[in-house]
């Protein structure tokens, strides 16, 4: 079957969605399908870039190309599920976030736009026609399901998606630091884990991994770490390979992930096939999913303070991770995480 995997791309910016992407169409192609990704360049400001965007998906024509026929589409995130296809399924990553759950937030830049609430009322309209037509709809976490649910009133079931090279993970030992992979912008909350660290004991190291989306902002953590006195306790590695990757999980004691209301977050189950257990926030989303309070992690309020406090309590008596650690590595395994769960819900 010729399938063609639909996904919006922000350029220079790689993350969690263009993983999925990818890995998607490398899972087609093994299980014998002609698959190709298709993106599209998102921009969504001004607000007349992000009008134009949803025109211009409702216009394309993907039926077929080059005398090739696309018996199937699997379209990842707005707009581009607005294209019309015979036989589309959906895997929604997420939606617009700040014309849904990021609407009342200090994260949302659409209500500062000139017509940002009547632009709102498109994207909704344009979702809610859109997916309801659809027989086949599929989020990547009960979060993003919830979602769907609570602003456009619609039903999706939910089909994690497993971690690129889920075999790779291992578990080396319970080390001395807490490993935070993960792009450095706002919603991931790098700041907070470093005002964190000013209420914890000093000897605590936080590595953090990833590429800022912003070097300004990156620029503005550090000073924020300076001013603060921590930064000698921080390691900022930056973007790292899929082999350090997994080293440092591995030979962490455990990783943090407080980012505000995730999606799903592919750090939550790469921590847990590592054996290692999580510290994470209340408002986390996706993670919360995985991490249950004293079984497979920790789950503190979103605030400076109580996650400092956190830290320092699982420093200070590390038989907690390593607890938390052996009762993650059995719940991931237990979930059925996996391609071939994934495209026999899509294809079906």
């Amino acid at each position: 079957m010729n399938i063609a995997v639909l996904n919006t791309q922000v350029p220079f910016c790689q993350g969690g969605a263009e993983v999925l992407a990818a890995d998607l169409v490398e899972a087609l192609a093994s299980h014998g399908h002609n698959a190709t990704l298709i993106t599209v360049p998102f921009k969504w400001y001004p607000q007349q870039s992000l009008v134009d965007a949803i025109v211009a998906c409702k216009l394309l024509d993907i039926e077929e190309f080059n005398g090739i026929r696309i018996d199937k589409v699997i379209a990842l995130r707005f707009p581009l599920w607005l294209v019309e296809h015979s036989d589309k399924a959906l895997w929604i990553f997420h939606q617009h976030r700040t014309a849904y759950d990021l609407w009342d937030t200090q994260y949302n830049d659409l209500a500062f736009m000139p017509d940002g609430h009547r632009v709102r009322k498109l994207i909704v309209r344009e979702d809610n026609a859109a997916i309801s037509s659809c027989k086949s709809v599929f989020t990547i976490s009960q979060n993003v399901t919830n979602r769907l649910h609570q602003y456009n009133g619609l039903e999706s079931g939910v089909l994690y998606p497993p971690p690129r090279s889920m075999e790779k993970f291992y578990f080396e030992k319970y080390g001395d630091f807490f490993f935070f992979p993960s792009r450095i912008t706002p919603l991931k909350r790098q700041a907070l884990v470093i005002e964190a660290l000013a209420f914890a004991s000093k000897g605590i190291k936080v590595v953090f991994a990833g590429k800022a989306d912003d070097d300004k902002y990156f620029e503005s953590l550090k000073v924020r770490a300076a001013e603060l006195g921590v930064d000698n306790q921080i390691t900022w590695l930056g973007h790292i390979t899929e082999q350090q990757k997994w080293d440092l999980y591995a030979q962490c004691l455990m990783v943090l992930f407080p980012s505000f209301n995730e999606d799903y977050g592919f750090i939550t189950p790469e921590s847990m096939l590592s054996a290692k257990g999580l510290i994470t926030l209340a408002d986390s989303g996706g993670a919360l999913e995985f991490v249950t309070q004293d079984e497979t992690g920790s789950v503190v309020e979103p605030e400076a303070r109580p996650l400092g406090e956190e830290l320092d309590r699982i420093w200070n008596k590390q038989s907690l991770a390593r607890t938390y650690g052996a009762n993650a590595s059995i719940k991931v395994r237990s979930m059925n995480i996996s391609w071939d769960r994934v495209l026999g819900s899509l294809l079906s």
